[in-house]
């Protein structure tokens, strides 16, 4: 026998023996045998890292504000760390937009919860990378503060507004009421995370706050002593002139994109996430207390009794189709109008919006 055939052999009988432990053990093994003329067999036993890995590349990469975006999606976070969602999602939260475009962007995450206008630069700066499917918050802005001087949006002429959300619809749309209105000689000094906002407002440090919910009850139950001076979104609905229907303001504070790309190529994984999605905001809204534990488990507000006071004042809603296209409509026309910059310059074409 020849040392090429007797090397062979040898390899098979390796193989089989390598093959039948491997009913018995998971181990990642890696074996080379070499003749030293050339002849090599390579035996790899790693059934278990390449099923995780396979797991792994399947699962659909979403990021979440925190704030009402995340709040809508935590009935779905505690299915997915239970095993009982249908799909596959990694979940991360983050406190500040411009985190989560640039994973959007970077391709890092495939779903993601943005601003409104941030959704349309998104657009712009990808030239069409990316899809918007649904308006997942209304208007849950409110200025608070600490005293009696703020009851209408012409009290402001003259004073310092301090506001979180720079860059985002907080920024704008605070600047679009001012210029409707007529009301100059506005400073708005900007924090940036709506918690460092919250717990300033709350501390006395300063003395007004434009906020969302729920950092509004937040900053409530810390300091009595603050209250609601204008609730913004219905300011906006006042010079916006859009019809509301059923919603109880026009204000699309945020919306779900999509990465073009992977909802051509994961159309069925996009439409049983956007499912998910909708049924988790609706148990959210329907059972309060019970998700009000999750949002504290989740790290979005730190005290449940907050979180149950909140929730119903958040604005969660899930709309998509035809209505979510003429709420985006609507506002991104008016921001094009106030500052074309907020949305990247242009309005987006029609196929910026998701068809399903």
């Amino acid at each position: 026998m020849s040392f090429k055939k007797f090397i062979s052999l040898l390899a098979t009988v390796v193989l089989a023996v390598s093959a039948f432990a491997g009913c018995s053990s998971n181990e990642s093994k890696s074996n080379v045998i070499s003749s030293g003329d050339g002849v090599q067999v390579e035996i790899v036993n790693d059934s278990s890292a390449s099923e995780e890995t396979d797991t792994e590349s399947e699962a659909m990469n979403v990021a979440m504000l925190k704030g009402p975006t995340a709040i809508g999606a935590v009935m779905l976070m505690k299915a997915q760390d239970e095993g009982t969602a249908e799909g596959n999602y990694n979940f991360t939260i983050d406190t500040a937009p411009d985190s989560v475009v640039s994973k959007v962007i970077s391709g890092e995450v495939d779903v993601a919860a943005v601003p409104s206008n941030s959704a349309a630069a998104i657009y712009n700066k990808t030239e069409g990378g990316v899809v918007v499917a649904a308006v997942n918050t209304l208007g849950t802005l409110y200025l608070i503060e600490n005293g009696d001087t703020i009851n209408s949006v012409s009290d402001l002429a003259g004073k310092t507004i301090n506001s979180s959300g720079q860059g985002a619809v907080p920024e704008y749309v605070l600047n679009y009421i001012l210029a409707q209105s007529g009301t100059e000689n506005v400073t708005v000094n900007f924090m940036q995370a709506h918690d460092e906002l919250a717990a300033a407002v709350a501390s006395g440090e300063v003395d007004n706050a434009l906020l969302p919910e729920p950092y509004v009850d937040v900053a409530l139950a810390k300091n009595p002593d603050l209250r609601v001076a204008l609730d913004i979104a219905q300011c906006y609905d006042e010079y916006s002139g859009v019809e509301k229907g059923e919603m109880p303001n026009t204000l699309p504070m945020g919306c779900i994109i999509i990465r073009k790309e992977y909802a051509e190529s994961h159309p069925e994984e996009v439409k049983l996430f956007l499912d998910e999605y909708k049924k988790s905001i609706e148990e959210v809204n329907n059972n309060v207390e019970e998700s009000a534990k999750y949002v504290v488990s989740y790290g979005i507000i730190d005290d449940e009794t907050v979180a149950k006071e909140a929730i119903p004042k958040c604005s969660i809603y899930y709309i998509d189709g035809d209505e979510m296209k003429g709420v985006m409509e609507s506002f991104l026309n008016i921001m094009n109008e106030a500052k074309p910059k907020s949305i990247g310059g242009s309005l987006p074409a029609d196929d910026f919006y998701y068809a399903g």
